[in-house]
């Protein structure tokens, strides 16, 4: 597990943008039951997190459409709530970072790893900003 100290600027990019720190299992249930569209993020430590995929994902929310719940965990911190998480994602493998946007509680476009390292922030938003269009 990280350490707090490292962990703690890493949410902090996310939720004071509006981004719900999901730290518990129930947490995570309740938020993939809400009505409407839910983007969850992956995050985590790893540089592709930070270069490509927080950028992207803060920049795909300047859109006319963008989803009514924004919420997150963080893999190797949070990790009952990453578990949980992973499970409604299924069946694609466990990555972090990665994407998931869900509406009404299923699970509707996801974002890999492999499809956010080596991308640009703004090649994350771009993707994101066409699942908007299509899902909310």
């Amino acid at each position: 597990m990280y350490p707090e100290a490292l962990v703690i600027p890493m949410k902090s990019e996310l939720t004071e943008a509006g981004f719900r720190d999901l730290t518990t299992p129930v947490a995570v249930d309740n938020a993939i039951q809400e009505k409407g569209t839910t983007l969850l993020v992956f995050n985590s430590v790893c540089g592709c997190s930070a270069g490509a995929a927080r950028p992207g994902i803060l920049m795909s929310l300047d859109n006319n459409k963008k989803p009514d719940n924004l919420v997150t965990v963080f893999a190797g911190f949070d990790v009952e709530a990453t578990a949980q998480a992973r499970r409604y994602t299924l069946p694609y493998p466990p990555s972090s970072p990665s994407i998931a946007l869900f509406k009404d509680g299923k699970l509707a476009y996801f974002i890999e790893r492999h499809r956010i390292e080596g991308h640009s922030a703004g090649m994350v938003a771009e993707n994101l900003k066409a699942a908007y269009e299509e899902y909310c």
